[in-house]
Protein backbone atom coordinates (compact mmCIF):
# COMPACT_ATOMS: atom_id res chain seq x y z
CA UNK A 1 0.00 0.00 0.00
CA UNK A 2 2.96 2.12 0.72
CA UNK A 3 4.12 2.05 -2.92
CA UNK A 4 1.23 2.56 -4.76
CA UNK A 5 0.49 6.12 -2.39
CA UNK A 6 4.42 6.68 -3.28
CA UNK A 7 3.38 5.99 -7.25
CA UNK A 8 0.43 8.33 -6.48
CA UNK A 9 2.82 11.13 -5.33
CA UNK A 10 4.98 11.17 -7.90
CA UNK A 11 2.15 10.70 -11.20
CA UNK A 12 0.59 13.91 -8.94
CA UNK A 13 3.82 16.05 -9.15
CA UNK A 14 4.37 15.27 -12.81
CA UNK A 15 0.56 15.98 -13.42
CA UNK A 16 0.98 19.52 -11.43
CA UNK A 17 3.86 20.48 -13.29
CA UNK A 18 2.74 19.73 -16.68
CA UNK A 19 -0.89 21.76 -15.82
CA UNK A 20 1.28 24.51 -14.47
CA UNK A 21 4.01 24.84 -17.04
CA UNK A 22 1.97 24.29 -19.84
CA UNK A 23 -1.77 25.44 -19.45
CA UNK A 24 -2.33 27.28 -16.08
CA UNK A 25 0.93 29.89 -16.57
CA UNK A 26 -0.14 30.17 -20.24
CA UNK A 27 -2.85 31.46 -19.93
CA UNK A 28 -2.50 33.75 -17.08
CA UNK A 29 0.20 35.33 -19.22
CA UNK A 30 -2.71 35.86 -22.57
CA UNK A 31 -4.51 37.00 -19.49
CA UNK A 32 -2.13 39.48 -18.52
CA UNK A 33 -1.40 40.59 -22.04
CA UNK A 34 -5.21 41.32 -22.53
CA UNK A 35 -5.61 43.80 -19.20
CA UNK A 36 -2.61 45.62 -20.79
CA UNK A 37 -0.82 44.75 -17.22
CA UNK A 38 2.89 45.56 -16.71
CA UNK A 39 5.41 42.94 -16.31
CA UNK A 40 6.38 43.94 -12.90
CA UNK A 41 2.17 43.95 -11.82
CA UNK A 42 1.72 40.18 -14.04
CA UNK A 43 5.17 39.01 -12.10
CA UNK A 44 3.61 40.29 -8.41
CA UNK A 45 0.11 38.66 -9.11
CA UNK A 46 -1.00 36.63 -11.98
CA UNK A 47 2.57 35.07 -12.45
CA UNK A 48 2.76 34.13 -8.52
CA UNK A 49 -0.65 32.86 -8.44
CA UNK A 50 0.32 30.75 -11.13
CA UNK A 51 3.67 28.93 -9.93
CA UNK A 52 2.80 29.27 -6.33
CA UNK A 53 -1.14 27.57 -6.91
CA UNK A 54 0.04 24.08 -5.95
CA UNK A 55 1.32 25.34 -2.15
CA UNK A 56 -2.05 27.60 -1.70
CA UNK A 57 -4.33 24.82 -2.61
CA UNK A 58 -2.39 22.28 -0.84
CA UNK A 59 -2.50 24.54 2.12
CA UNK A 60 -6.57 24.67 2.04
CA UNK A 61 -6.71 21.09 2.05
CA UNK A 62 -4.67 20.47 4.99
CA UNK A 63 -6.01 23.25 7.15
CA UNK A 64 -9.79 22.37 6.09
CA UNK A 65 -9.06 18.58 6.49
CA UNK A 66 -10.43 16.88 9.67
CA UNK A 67 -7.54 15.75 11.72
CA UNK A 68 -5.52 18.64 12.63
CA UNK A 69 -3.29 18.31 9.24
CA UNK A 70 -2.22 21.96 9.41
CA UNK A 71 1.19 20.84 9.85
CA UNK A 72 1.42 19.64 6.00
CA UNK A 73 0.06 23.20 4.48
CA UNK A 74 2.25 24.88 6.84
CA UNK A 75 5.38 22.67 6.20
CA UNK A 76 4.83 22.18 2.90
CA UNK A 77 5.14 26.16 2.45
CA UNK A 78 8.16 26.70 4.64
CA UNK A 79 9.88 23.99 3.20
CA UNK A 80 9.24 25.57 -0.54
CA UNK A 81 10.51 28.63 0.58
CA UNK A 82 13.62 26.73 1.71
CA UNK A 83 13.98 25.12 -2.06
CA UNK A 84 13.05 28.26 -4.21
CA UNK A 85 15.67 30.44 -2.17
CA UNK A 86 18.63 27.80 -1.84
CA UNK A 87 17.71 25.08 -4.62
CA UNK A 88 15.92 27.17 -7.16
CA UNK A 89 18.59 29.84 -7.55
CA UNK A 90 21.40 27.89 -6.35
CA UNK A 91 20.80 25.47 -9.73
CA UNK A 92 20.10 28.75 -11.91
CA UNK A 93 23.34 30.08 -10.61
CA UNK A 94 24.83 26.83 -11.77
CA UNK A 95 23.24 27.13 -15.12
CA UNK A 96 25.14 30.63 -16.14
CA UNK A 97 26.28 33.32 -14.69
CA UNK A 98 24.24 36.69 -14.31
CA UNK A 99 24.78 39.93 -12.82
CA UNK A 100 21.49 41.36 -10.83
CA UNK A 101 19.59 44.38 -10.38
CA UNK A 102 20.31 45.23 -6.98
CA UNK A 103 17.09 47.44 -6.63
CA UNK A 104 14.87 44.99 -7.31
CA UNK A 105 16.34 42.06 -5.23
CA UNK A 106 16.26 44.29 -2.22
CA UNK A 107 12.94 45.01 -2.51
CA UNK A 108 11.84 41.42 -2.55
CA UNK A 109 14.57 39.95 -0.13
CA UNK A 110 13.03 42.92 2.53
CA UNK A 111 9.07 41.67 1.74
CA UNK A 112 10.68 38.15 2.17
CA UNK A 113 12.31 38.42 5.57
CA UNK A 114 8.82 40.99 6.53
CA UNK A 115 7.17 37.75 5.52
CA UNK A 116 9.07 35.21 7.44
CA UNK A 117 8.65 36.97 10.75
CA UNK A 118 5.28 37.04 10.73
CA UNK A 119 5.06 33.67 10.15
CA UNK A 120 7.54 32.99 13.26
CA UNK A 121 5.79 35.35 15.13
CA UNK A 122 2.78 33.38 14.23
CA UNK A 123 4.13 29.80 15.17
CA UNK A 124 5.62 31.11 18.74
CA UNK A 125 2.49 30.83 20.27
CA UNK A 126 1.06 28.67 18.66
CA UNK A 127 -2.12 29.91 17.50
CA UNK A 128 -3.09 32.28 14.25
CA UNK A 129 -5.85 34.97 15.40
CA UNK A 130 -8.12 36.63 12.41
CA UNK A 131 -5.70 40.02 13.12
CA UNK A 132 -2.39 37.47 12.29
CA UNK A 133 -4.09 36.03 8.99
CA UNK A 134 -5.45 39.38 7.82
CA UNK A 135 -2.27 41.17 8.80
CA UNK A 136 -0.30 38.60 6.38
CA UNK A 137 -2.94 39.55 3.16
CA UNK A 138 -2.35 43.31 3.65
CA UNK A 139 1.33 43.28 3.85
CA UNK A 140 1.21 41.23 0.43
CA UNK A 141 -0.89 44.34 -0.90
CA UNK A 142 1.28 46.41 0.08
CA UNK A 143 4.52 44.54 -2.02
CA UNK A 144 2.65 44.33 -4.94
CA UNK A 145 1.48 48.22 -4.93
CA UNK A 146 4.70 48.64 -4.15
CA UNK A 147 6.63 46.27 -7.26
CA UNK A 148 4.16 48.21 -9.48
CA UNK A 149 5.59 51.56 -8.10
CA UNK A 150 9.73 50.34 -8.00
CA UNK A 151 10.43 51.49 -10.78
CA UNK A 152 9.03 54.26 -11.54
CA UNK A 153 10.66 55.89 -7.94
CA UNK A 154 13.98 54.22 -8.50
CA UNK A 155 15.38 54.86 -11.29
CA UNK A 156 17.68 51.88 -12.75
CA UNK A 157 18.95 49.60 -15.71
CA UNK A 158 17.55 46.16 -15.55
CA UNK A 159 20.65 43.92 -16.93
CA UNK A 160 18.03 41.47 -17.94
CA UNK A 161 16.68 44.12 -20.27
CA UNK A 162 19.84 43.23 -22.40
CA UNK A 163 20.02 39.91 -22.12
CA UNK A 164 20.55 38.09 -25.44
CA UNK A 165 17.67 34.85 -25.63
CA UNK A 166 19.84 31.88 -26.93
CA UNK A 167 18.29 30.61 -30.62
CA UNK A 168 19.39 26.73 -30.03
CA UNK A 169 17.07 24.93 -31.63
CA UNK A 170 16.24 22.14 -29.18
CA UNK A 171 17.93 18.65 -29.41
CA UNK A 172 15.06 15.54 -30.42
CA UNK A 173 13.51 13.85 -27.83
CA UNK A 174 14.86 10.72 -27.03
CA UNK A 175 12.03 7.82 -26.60
CA UNK A 176 13.23 7.60 -23.07
CA UNK A 177 11.18 4.91 -20.48
CA UNK A 178 10.03 7.44 -18.35
CA UNK A 179 9.18 9.14 -21.45
CA UNK A 180 6.74 6.37 -22.44
CA UNK A 181 5.23 5.78 -19.48
CA UNK A 182 4.67 9.75 -19.60
CA UNK A 183 2.93 9.87 -22.92
CA UNK A 184 -0.61 8.17 -22.49
CA UNK A 185 -0.57 10.83 -19.13
CA UNK A 186 0.11 13.60 -21.29
CA UNK A 187 -2.67 12.52 -24.10
CA UNK A 188 -5.13 12.83 -21.69
CA UNK A 189 -4.67 15.68 -20.53
CA UNK A 190 -4.02 17.46 -23.71
CA UNK A 191 -7.62 15.89 -24.63
CA UNK A 192 -8.68 17.72 -21.64
CA UNK A 193 -8.00 21.04 -22.15
CA UNK A 194 -9.42 23.40 -25.59
CA UNK A 195 -6.96 25.34 -27.74
CA UNK A 196 -4.84 27.83 -25.47
CA UNK A 197 -6.95 30.86 -27.41
CA UNK A 198 -9.53 30.16 -25.21
CA UNK A 199 -7.53 31.21 -22.26
CA UNK A 200 -9.99 31.95 -19.79
CA UNK A 201 -11.60 28.27 -20.19
CA UNK A 202 -7.67 26.81 -19.51
CA UNK A 203 -7.12 29.17 -16.82
CA UNK A 204 -11.01 27.82 -15.14
CA UNK A 205 -10.30 24.01 -16.02
CA UNK A 206 -6.18 24.28 -14.68
CA UNK A 207 -7.26 25.80 -11.30
CA UNK A 208 -9.72 22.54 -11.01
CA UNK A 209 -7.17 19.79 -11.90
CA UNK A 210 -4.70 21.35 -9.78
CA UNK A 211 -6.98 21.49 -6.96
CA UNK A 212 -7.76 18.02 -7.22
CA UNK A 213 -4.22 16.80 -7.47
CA UNK A 214 -3.18 19.10 -4.70
CA UNK A 215 -6.33 17.14 -2.57
CA UNK A 216 -4.50 13.73 -3.78
CA UNK A 217 -0.70 15.42 -2.22
CA UNK A 218 -2.93 16.20 0.84
CA UNK A 219 -4.09 12.17 1.01
CA UNK A 220 -0.86 10.62 -0.15
CA UNK A 221 1.06 12.54 2.23
CA UNK A 222 -1.14 11.76 5.06
CA UNK A 223 -1.50 8.30 4.53
CA UNK A 224 2.56 7.64 3.72
CA UNK A 225 3.38 9.43 6.94
CA UNK A 226 0.73 7.30 8.70
CA UNK A 227 1.95 3.75 7.16
CA UNK A 228 5.63 5.00 7.44
CA UNK A 229 5.25 6.41 11.23
CA UNK A 230 7.23 9.45 9.59
CA UNK A 231 5.58 12.57 10.72
CA UNK A 232 3.67 14.96 8.60
CA UNK A 233 5.38 17.79 8.81
CA UNK A 234 8.72 15.94 8.16
CA UNK A 235 7.16 14.74 4.47
CA UNK A 236 5.59 18.26 4.18
CA UNK A 237 9.23 19.83 4.92
CA UNK A 238 10.79 17.47 2.07
CA UNK A 239 8.91 15.48 -0.75
CA UNK A 240 5.94 17.85 -0.73
CA UNK A 241 7.42 21.03 -0.82
CA UNK A 242 10.10 19.95 -3.40
CA UNK A 243 7.50 18.39 -5.73
CA UNK A 244 5.56 21.58 -5.70
CA UNK A 245 8.42 23.72 -6.31
CA UNK A 246 9.10 21.87 -9.77
CA UNK A 247 7.06 24.57 -11.28
CA UNK A 248 9.12 27.11 -10.14
CA UNK A 249 12.32 25.37 -10.81
CA UNK A 250 11.05 24.71 -14.20
CA UNK A 251 10.48 28.51 -15.58
CA UNK A 252 13.73 29.37 -13.22
CA UNK A 253 16.29 27.06 -15.27
CA UNK A 254 14.89 28.32 -18.51
CA UNK A 255 14.94 32.01 -18.10
CA UNK A 256 18.61 31.67 -16.46
CA UNK A 257 19.94 30.04 -19.42
CA UNK A 258 18.05 32.94 -21.53
CA UNK A 259 20.95 34.82 -19.38
CA UNK A 260 18.36 36.94 -17.60
CA UNK A 261 19.65 35.39 -14.08
CA UNK A 262 17.64 38.50 -12.07
CA UNK A 263 14.28 37.18 -13.57
CA UNK A 264 14.52 33.62 -12.15
CA UNK A 265 16.02 34.91 -8.21
CA UNK A 266 12.91 37.26 -8.14
CA UNK A 267 10.64 34.31 -9.39
CA UNK A 268 12.03 32.51 -6.52
CA UNK A 269 12.06 34.92 -4.36
CA UNK A 270 8.24 36.36 -4.95
CA UNK A 271 6.91 33.18 -5.39
CA UNK A 272 7.60 32.57 -1.65
CA UNK A 273 6.73 35.87 -0.67
CA UNK A 274 2.87 34.67 -1.91
CA UNK A 275 3.47 31.55 -0.46
CA UNK A 276 3.71 32.23 2.62
CA UNK A 277 1.53 35.75 2.92
CA UNK A 278 -1.60 33.70 0.58
CA UNK A 279 -0.63 30.44 0.42
CA UNK A 280 -1.27 30.46 4.54
CA UNK A 281 -2.76 34.09 5.24
CA UNK A 282 -5.66 33.10 3.01
CA UNK A 283 -6.12 29.72 3.98
CA UNK A 284 -6.17 30.99 7.67
CA UNK A 285 -8.26 33.69 7.50
CA UNK A 286 -10.78 31.38 5.59
CA UNK A 287 -11.14 28.88 8.60
CA UNK A 288 -10.86 31.16 11.02
CA UNK A 289 -14.38 32.79 9.14
CA UNK A 290 -15.84 29.17 9.07
CA UNK A 291 -14.92 28.37 12.53
CA UNK A 292 -15.15 31.31 13.82
CA UNK A 293 -12.43 31.00 16.06
CA UNK A 294 -8.49 30.64 16.35
CA UNK A 295 -6.62 27.66 14.74
CA UNK A 296 -4.24 26.00 17.01
CA UNK A 297 -0.69 24.86 15.43
CA UNK A 298 1.80 22.49 16.83
CA UNK A 299 4.65 23.71 15.54
CA UNK A 300 7.07 20.82 16.08
CA UNK A 301 10.06 21.27 13.65
CA UNK A 302 8.33 24.01 12.10
CA UNK A 303 9.99 26.67 14.19
CA UNK A 304 13.42 25.40 13.73
CA UNK A 305 12.72 25.50 9.83
CA UNK A 306 11.36 28.96 9.80
CA UNK A 307 14.53 29.65 11.71
CA UNK A 308 16.93 27.92 9.51
CA UNK A 309 14.88 30.30 6.69
CA UNK A 310 15.57 33.50 8.11
CA UNK A 311 19.05 32.82 8.58
CA UNK A 312 19.77 31.33 4.56
CA UNK A 313 17.77 34.66 4.00
CA UNK A 314 21.00 36.34 5.48
CA UNK A 315 23.09 34.31 4.01
CA UNK A 316 22.36 34.85 0.42
CA UNK A 317 22.05 38.56 0.68
CA UNK A 318 25.39 38.25 2.09
CA UNK A 319 26.89 36.68 -0.72
CA UNK A 320 24.74 38.98 -3.04
CA UNK A 321 26.86 41.73 -1.57
CA UNK A 322 30.69 40.03 -1.58
CA UNK A 323 29.80 39.17 -5.12
CA UNK A 324 28.77 42.82 -6.07
CA UNK A 325 25.52 40.84 -7.18
CA UNK A 326 26.80 38.69 -9.10
CA UNK A 327 25.79 35.40 -9.02
CA UNK A 328 27.74 32.25 -10.54
CA UNK A 329 28.74 28.41 -10.09
CA UNK A 330 30.39 28.54 -6.97
CA UNK A 331 27.59 31.01 -5.50
CA UNK A 332 25.51 28.11 -6.55
CA UNK A 333 26.65 24.76 -5.35
CA UNK A 334 27.27 26.59 -1.86
CA UNK A 335 23.62 27.48 -1.78
CA UNK A 336 22.74 23.82 -2.81
CA UNK A 337 24.76 22.10 -0.28
CA UNK A 338 23.11 24.38 2.41
CA UNK A 339 19.42 23.16 0.85
CA UNK A 340 21.32 19.45 1.17
CA UNK A 341 22.30 19.94 4.30
CA UNK A 342 19.06 21.39 5.56
CA UNK A 343 17.28 18.16 4.33
CA UNK A 344 19.86 15.76 5.86
CA UNK A 345 18.65 17.93 8.95
CA UNK A 346 15.28 17.45 8.67
CA UNK A 347 14.94 13.92 7.93
CA UNK A 348 17.68 12.76 11.38
CA UNK A 349 16.43 15.14 13.85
Amino acid sequence: MLVLYILILLLSFYVLAKVVDDYFVESLDRIAEKLKMSHDAAGATLMAVGSSAPELFVALFAVFRPGDHEGIGIGNIVGSALFNLLAIIGASAIVRKAVIAKQAVLRDLFFYALAVILLLLTLIDGKVTYFEAGLMIIVYLIYVFVVVKWRKIFKYKDPDDEAKFSNNKPLAEKKTLLKKITTPVDYLINLIFPPLKYNFAVFVISIFIIAGISWLLVESAVQIARIAEISETVIALTILAAGTSVPDLVSSLIVSKQGRGGMAVSNAVGSNIFDILIGLGLPFLLFIFASGGTISIYSGNLKKSVYFLLASILIVLFFFLINKWKVGKTFGYFLIFLYAAYIVWTVFN
